[in-house]
Formats: structure tokens, C-alpha cells, sequence
């Protein structure tokens, strides 16, 4: 029987790939699963990211990435991880018809953000292109100073969302995806507190429009700069759940200071973890994660062979 690894990162983007080159260079074999299904790679050019002043597309940093995993001794599988199990002191994994060993795993699936109602993926994608359509005000509110911005949203989440945003511009208008507005006296007061426009939905045949993207509502059809999602994501934890791991009831995992989920040997790192949509959170979470692996292991055995 073939050798475990020392781990395996289940994710491509910036977490998964900063852990596996922190462990490749902690001299540990290291196996990537790479869907290609990263957020980061839908990012236009971040500006966010520190040492990048002019800044970076999100497919360029992680081809930048991977290309540093891979020189220090990273294995890359191209493929998606299809179940994890724990059988004693190893993982096994399955992905495309094999199986595969490892000492420890770190998962880096991150989430998938809810796409507006309607939208087709076409669409979806040459808006995020544009800088028409976006999902982190955290990372690119900058970029819609003084603009109009359209958030598809409602209740609590798409309230707090259209208040974030209001600190950038103050043409906002908060739309309703599905029919009339959901939402209590306290949002209500809120968004009116901060002059926040309010359109009922349904939302739909989005168009491109000199410049901007148009959105039909109920009465009548509107059109922005930027638009945002306030819909909430997918947490890409499944596997881990069905290794026995503890998550909250949204699906992000539990886990420790030193990103230890509830299963032994088992990681975390990331918006899996906590859907807080940025690279360098989740890159500081690998470095966390990928230091505790290494250090665990070195426990059992010593690590340089």
C-alpha cells in the first residue's frame, strides 16, 4: 500500500494554495485538490490585496500561487474530492475513481454566493467582468464611491448590506428579489435614517444599458453602476460534515485558534470556516492551520525523510 501523505488540501484558492506552500516548504508531501472552482478566479482585478498598488486579477494571483505551491514540491490533482472518511489515524479520500491516503486534511472549498434571481450565467459573468455586478463591499466599495448602486437583498442581511455600502455613495437603493420587501420597524427606521431608496421585486431581465446594468422591478425597470447580492452563500462543507465534523446551522465549520475541526487531524481554513470574503484572512487561516499541521505531525514522527 502506497504511502499516506503527510496532507491534503481539498481547494485551489488562496487559502488551500498559501497552506500548501507553507507545508511544502515545512518539507511535508502535499497533495492539492484543485476543482477550479475558486471565487477568486471570478475576481476582475482586486485592489484590495496588499503589495499590489496598480492591482491584481483574481485568475493572475492564483496562477502566481499555484506555480509557488508546485516549486517547492506540491503534488496538484485537478479534480474534485468526491467523499472523505477517517479510518483510524488516516484519511481516505476519493476523487475520480481513486483513492487517496493522507496523515491530516485541510479543507479550502470556501462558499458560492447566491446569484441574483433570474440571472443567466452569461449574463452573471460579463457583469462581474464589467465591474457591473459585485459581491464584497468589503473588498471593492471604493470602486462605487460616488456611484449608483442597486443591492438585491432584503430583511436584516440586505438592510445591513445597503448600510454598508451607503458609507461609499449616497445613491442606494435596496431591491427586493422575489415581490414586496421583507422587512421589520427596525430595518424600515434604518433605512430610512440613511436616505436608503427602496424598490419591491420581482427583480429580472437584466440588461446591459449605456454603460450600466438595468434591472426591471415592480414599477418599472432601473438601472446602476454596480449592483450587489445580498442573498447569502452555499457553504462548501459537506465533506467535512460527512466526516464527522461540526458545523453551525448555516454550514460554516467550527473550529479552534489553530483551526482544528471537531475531528482529529482534520482542518479548516477560509470561508468555510467564516464567510468573511477575504484573500487575506483566509491566507492568514492557512498559515495558522498549515504551522499546527506541520506541528502535529512532527509529534508522531519526524517529518524530514
Amino acid at each position: 500500500m502506497a504511502q499516506p501523505d503527510d496532507c491534503i488540501i481539498i481547494g485551489g484558492g488562496p487559502a488551500g494554495l498559501t497552506a500548501a506552500i507553507y507545508l511544502a516548504r515545512y518539507h511535508l508531501s502535499v497533495r492539492l485538490f484543485d476543482c477550479g472552482t475558486s471565487r477568486a478566479a471570478l475576481i476582475p482585478t482586486t485592489h484590495n490585496h496588499a503589495g499590489f498598488p496598480e492591482g491584481i486579477r483574481g485568475t493572475t494571483l492564483l496562477e502566481r500561487m499555484r506555480e509557488q505551491a508546485i516549486k517547492y514540491g506540491t503534488m496538484r490533482e485537478a479534480t474534485r474530492v468526491e467523499a472523505l472518511a477517517k479510518d483510524g489515524n488516516v484519511f481516505s479520500l476519493s476523487s475520480n475513481g481513486r483513492r487517496f491516503l493522507a496523515r491530516s486534511v485541510l479543507l479550502a472549498t470556501g462558499v458560492f454566493n447566491r446569484h441574483p434571481p433570474g440571472m443567466e450565467d452569461a449574463f452573471h459573468d460579463e457583469a462581474l467582468e464589467r465591474g457591473l455586478l459585485r459581491y464584497c463591499p468589503v473588498c471593492d466599495g471604493y470602486e462605487v464611491t460616488d456611484k449608483r448602486v442597486g443591492i438585491i437583498g432584503t430583511g436584516s442581511h440586505g438592510t445591513a448590506e445597503a448600510i454598508f455600502l451607503r458609507g461609499f455613495t449616497k445613491d442606494v437603493t435596496l431591491i427586493s428579489p422575489d415581490a414586496e420587501h421583507d422587512l421589520d420597524d427596525e430595518c424600515l427606521a434604518k433605512l430610512d435614517n440613511y436616505a436608503i431608496t427602496r424598490a419591491d421585486g420581482p427583480c429580472g431581465e437584466y440588461a446591459f444599458e449605456n454603460g450600466r446594468m438595468a434591472v426591471r422591478v415592480a414599477d418599472g425597470t432601473l438601472s446602476f453602476d454596480s449592483a450587489y447580492p445580498a442573498l447569502g452563500s452555499i457553504i462548501r462543507s459537506d465533506l467535512a460534515v460527512a466526516a464527522g465534523a461540526k458545523a453551525s446551522e448555516e454550514g460554516c465549520l467550527e473550529v479552534d485558534e489553530h483551526m482544528r475541526t471537531s475531528v482529529p487531524g482534520l482542518f479548516a481554513a477560509g470561508d468555510v470556516v467564516l464567510g468573511l470574503d477575504q484573500i487575506s484572512h483566509a491566507m492568514g487561516q492557512a498559515g495558522v492551520a498549515a504551522t499546527t499541521i506541520r506541528n502535529e505531525l512532527a509529534e508522531q514522527k519526524p517529518l524530514k525523510r
